[in-house]
């Protein structure tokens, strides 16, 4: 039987018509309450810690997914196709905003790329055939680019050296073509974003992007590196100098808030491939029995043109090649001239040297010490071999590329040591296709990435980055 607490009090009643002396006794019984016992108080505080992991663990899986979610939602996409004269190459670039500042990272998470043969320059003839290969580019990128995201995703195509050499009619027929492309992609896209952009744009470029793999942009101009450039059509060379330059050969851009007055010249018709041509037709208008000696390709190799023979002669090749590089050069108007009339300032600084500079060397297996020494071994060995053994020592390089390093050797030569000044024991220069700790690849059009994107840190001769080349 359960034990009762018999609690008692007093009460008036108020309306109680009985003596004023009277009292009524009310009488209310409670159960007594008995004390936890040990258990069942571990028990409960089980379940106070059983919840409270609960909640911690729902709130640590709710950031992770918060913060992955938020991550993903920060992400920006842009494209640039670089219009090149041997082919049109797709970069997708992947990016984050940062306190309203873009953050980039050209690993292969976030950056991917794919050229298409041939460029766009070779349409001339036939310029709705460019559109073949620009939709193929663009989807390459769109398999890149999130469905929702491709309205906000800016896509830009910038051809260069090979488009340059066409007529200016002929260039805005073949962008038309492209630009009926892009317009229809589904990307960010306006018709000004297709262009042929000039020379000294390609060079700057080209320049911001191996500055910035290398952790100078942004920092003092005098320990920025220099760029020299051997593409198939063209040749540029870009570095910070502290000379005056006349009008067109210099601009002030300026990164992290810091100026860089920059020199740069586009050599046209410069360009390895563009260089052999016009040796060949310059060998062919000078022939007067009708044979002409080409001392810049392996004896034995044989041409559809039967007036030109093959000599393989290394040192000829190397003068040949010179004599084009200094055509013109009694017109200089200028102090200095390194390249025909053209203006070139006092070398500053570091440089490396990309695209066919880097390919040659890698061909010939060359070290980055003293390798321009080391190209007139390799350039003398390879231009005396017979072609027949040429093909057997290198049986997995295509004929259409081995063919060319005779020329590309002695011309190599001739552009950096006889004509711009680099010693051939100069350490100041390097080839490298890639650059930084991260590898970043040397390609010009990663630094039109950067310029057109880095709205808050960058200014470019006070345009605005939206507005390229």
């Amino acid at each position: 039987m359960e034990k009762e607490d018999t609690l008692k009090a007093q009460m008036l009643p108020v309306h109680h018509k009985s003596s004023p002396t009277s009292t009524t006794k009310y009488i209310f019984t409670t159960k007594s309450e008995s004390k936890p016992t040990k258990p069942i108080l571990l028990l409960i505080l089980a379940s106070f810690l059983s919840l409270a992991i609960t909640l911690a663990c729902l709130f640590v899986l709710y950031m992770i997914l918060f913060s992955g979610w938020n991550l993903r939602s920060s992400f920006r996409y842009s494209v640039v196709i670089d219009a090149g004269s041997s082919g049109s190459r797709a970069h997708v670039f992947r990016y984050r905003v940062e306190s309203g500042k873009p953050v980039f990272d050209f690993g292969e998470e976030n950056y991917a790329s794919l050229k298409l043969s041939p460029g766009l320059s070779s349409y001339a003839d036939n310029p709705g055939g460019a559109s073949v290969s620009v939709k193929e580019l663009v989807e390459f990128a769109k398999g890149r680019v999130p469905e929702g995201m491709l309205g906000r995703s800016e896509i830009r195509l910038m051809a260069t050296a090979g488009m340059r050499l066409l007529d200016v009619s002929v260039q805005e027929e073949i962008l038309e073509v492209t630009r009926g492309v892009l317009r229809s992609s589904g990307f960010k896209f306006q018709d000004e974003w297709a262009s042929v952009i000039s020379g000294f744009d390609e060079g700057m470029y080209a320049w911001v992007v191996a500055n910035y793999a290398l952790g100078s942009l942004g920092g003092d101009p005098v320990h920025t590196t220099g760029i020299v450039e051997l593409g198939g059509a063209s040749a540029q060379v870009t570095f910070v100098s502290s000379e005056t330059a006349p009008p067109g050969f210099s601009r002030s851009i300026s990164y992290g808030g810091v100026s860089y007055k920059i020199y740069s010249h586009s050599y046209l018709h410069y360009g390895q491939d563009e260089a052999q041509e016009e040796l060949l037709k310059s060998l062919q208008n000078s022939a007067e029995d009708g044979i002409v000696t080409d001392p810049c390709t392996p004896k034995g190799y044989m041409y559809d043109n039967n007036s030109i023979q093959a000599a393989g002669n290394y040192s000829a090749c190397r003068s040949a090649t010179l004599a084009k590089l200094q055509e013109g050069k009694e017109n200089c108007a200028y102090a200095h001239c390194s390249i025909g009339s053209t203006f070139t300032p006092d070398l500053q600084g570091k440089f490396l040297a990309t695209e066919n500079f880097y390919h040659t060397s890698k061909f010939f297996g060359l070290d980055e010490k003293d390798w321009l020494s080391e190209m007139i071994k390799a350039g003398k060995s390879f231009c005396g071999e017979e072609w027949s053994k040429l093909k057997e020592k290198y049986p997995t390089t295509k004929e259409k590329y081995l063919d060319g390093y005779c020329f590309s050797s002695a011309y190599i030569i001739s552009l950096l040591h006889d004509s711009l000044g680099f010693a051939l024991d100069d350490d100041r220069i390097e080839f490298a296709n890639k650059a930084g700790d991260k590898g970043i690849a040397l390609d010009w059009a990663l630094g039109a990435f950067i310029l057109n994107t880095d709205t808050t840190t960058s200014a470019y001769s006070g345009r605005s980055r939206k507005m390229l080349g």
